[in-house]
């Protein structure tokens, strides 16, 4: 492609949309360690204390439907990354479902306008999407290929992923990253996952055999990496590791790695009452899953560093 740049021209500036979160700051932090400019655009602004006081990040300020400043720094980066959206980890309630579908879809078309309103655009857009897009079918192993599902996540992802497709400039090169459960200390869902285990709740959900796509957080970030700088990379890819595994038998490697010799299980019927209640979220994140594996990033001979489970969960508890 002819915008697309050369690894060693991605020393220059780049954008992260919705950059405030756990995913962005991992991914900020692990660019600005390979001497990068970060600006990252949120709603809420990062602090400057604690592991963030190791970095210096441009911070803009957007609603993620208007244009504003924010979008001076677009013209001339290197890349754009777009993680911007509302958290899935909520009671689904139609107000949840509504602002889940629109802070994605209408964060992605204002920033295709800001684009377009720029001198020198970016060569280079990623964009997040989920692994959810597959559905939740019981015994298959889904790839880039694979058939896409049906219901609120599905549903969701689509849109994401058309309003990502309609707002890319023509000559821009476009990557979709459709991300499964990100494992990491700082944030997501393994901390709430690992205090279960530690206080003896952390055995299987329902019938366990639900599918437990992962990535560990390292790996993500090299992907994002790879996504700049690689011009070769163009279109969907599915960022997870290669060895997705049941839901008993990551639970049953999270008590292996703090040594919880028990886990008492939990029954479908507990976690939709005992989700929205005690743990504000929705049950279904824990009741179905699905099994992925990435054949685009096989082809293309990406290396996880942590392509087996327990060996993930040991770099970060161990």
């Amino acid at each position: 492609m002819e915008d697309s740049i050369a690894p060693e021209e991605i020393r220059g500036r780049i954008v992260i949309a919705g950059g405030s979160g756990f995913l962005g700051l991992n991914l900020a932090r692990h660019l600005a360690a390979e001497d990068r400019e970060i600006v990252l655009i949120s709603r809420r602004g990062v602090a400057t204390t604690g592991r963030e006081a190791e970095h210096t990040f441009t911070q803009q300020s957007w609603d993620a439907r208007t244009l504003g400043d924010w979008v001076e720094s677009l013209d001339g980066c290197r890349a754009l990354v777009n993680l911007a959206g509302r958290s899935v980890d909520c009671i689904k309630t139609p107000d949840h479902y509504d602002e889940i579908l629109r802070s994605r879809v209408e964060s992605t078309r204002i920033l295709g306008k800001a684009l377009r309103t720029v001198s020198r655009p970016p060569p280079v857009w990623i964009q997040m999407s989920t692994a959810h897009r597959y559905g939740d079918p019981p015994d298959l192993v889904c790839n880039e290929d694979s058939s896409f599902g049906y219901g609120m996540a599905p549903t969701v992802g689509q849109a994401w992923e058309e309003a990502f497709e309609e707002s890319l400039l023509s000559r821009m090169r476009g990557v979709v990253l459709r991300t499964s459960f990100v494992v990491g200390r700082s944030g997501g869902a393994l901390p709430r996952l690992s205090k279960l285990v530690r206080i003896g709740l952390g055995g299987k959900i329902g019938h366990g055999r639900q599918g437990i796509s992962w990535i560990h957080e390292h790996d993500l970030n090299c992907l994002f990496e790879r996504a700049i700088s690689n011009p070769d990379m163009v279109g969907a890819y599915l960022a997870t590791a290669p060895n997705p595994v049941s839901n008993r038998e990551f639970m049953a490697e999270l008590r292996r790695v703090h040594r919880m010799p028990i886990g008492l299980p939990a029954m479908a019927w507990m976690v939709k009452i005992g989700a929205p209640l005690f743990m504000r979220t929705d049950p279904e994140l824990a009741i179905y899953g699905r099994f992925c594996v990435s054949k685009r990033l096989e082809k293309e001979g990406f290396e996880f560093r942590y392509p087996k489970l327990r060996d993930a969960l040991v770099s970060l508890y161990l």
